[in-house]
């Protein structure tokens, strides 16, 4: 199965996988269904069955032994030959380069990628030395398969994307933004819930105060629960110390998991 494509303009994303529903489905909703009906993203899944034996089997047992079943390559290298999809090819695994918003930034600046969903035991090693560019991991975590990790992949990737998101500011200003650190927290009406108030400042009118004081929230923020993001920032400066004091941090739980 392959969806339709959309305009030659859009930014084009194929993915090659067993379950091609699961990332059709899941990103036909929301902004991703929205920025697709607009033709702004051409996504297009292709259902690796197509591609194997009279059966529709594409995995097999391992040679030398071991627990699992192995995609095999032909398959594969049939489907990506036959579609011709965007490069860099990306092999969602485990032991690929970490996913981050530094990479899903990068990613959007290209005319597009692919990624190859692994199941089982993964792929054939022929497939990784031969004919992807890379393999990418969202984290030091196993999954069943690569889909749910595609569709964070592109998610992440495609907001980026000029007239993908109704606020141009939100990808900016967000957590891992421009500024690498972690979002402010955020309050709405009613101005009292339950006895717990929104900060007086917010209130106020006063909108360069208001700034300050997110400012000095995010950072307190990362400090708090990404003091890596700080590191990599290079530090602390000495108006961001100063922010720090002037305005205390909100509360956050205690507990740890």
């Amino acid at each position: 199965m392959s969806s339709q494509p959309a305009s030659k303009s859009a930014f084009r994303i194929d993915v090659f996988t067993i379950f091609p529903k699961l990332v059709d489905d899941f990103c036909s909703e929301s902004l991703l269904g929205r920025a697709r009906d607009e033709a702004l993203i051409d996504l297009r899944c292709h259902d690796l069955r197509d591609y194997g034996d009279e059966s529709r089997r594409v995995d097999d047992a391992l040679y030398g032994g071991g627990a699992g079943m192995l995609f095999r390559p032909e398959p594969i290298f049939a489907a990506v030959e036959a579609t011709q999809p965007p490069r860099p090819l990306l092999l969602l695994s485990p032991g690929g380069r970490r996913f981050d918003q530094d990479f899903a930034d990068h990613l959007s600046k290209t005319g597009g990628f692919s990624l190859l969903c692994g199941r089982y035991e993964g792929v054939d090693h022929r497939v990784v030395e031969h004919l992807v560019d890379a393999e990418i991991s969202i984290g030091d975590v196993v999954l069943a398969g690569g889909e749910v990790a595609a569709c964070l992949v592109i998610e992440a990737t495609t907001r980026l994307l000029p007239g993908v998101m109704g606020n141009e500011v939100s990808p900016v200003s967000e957590s891992f933004g421009a500024d690498r650190m972690l979002e402010e927290p955020h309050f709405t009406r009613p101005s009292e819930f339950r006895g717990w108030e929104v900060p007086e400042i917010l209130r106020s009118g006063d909108h360069a105060k208001i700034e300050r004081w997110r400012r000095a929230q995010a950072l307190h923020r990362t400090v708090r629960a990404r003091p890596d993001l700080i590191e990599r920032r290079g530090g602390l400066g000495i108006p961001e110390k100063r922010l720090l004091e002037e305005f205390p941090c909100v509360p956050y739980p205690e507990g740890l998991l």
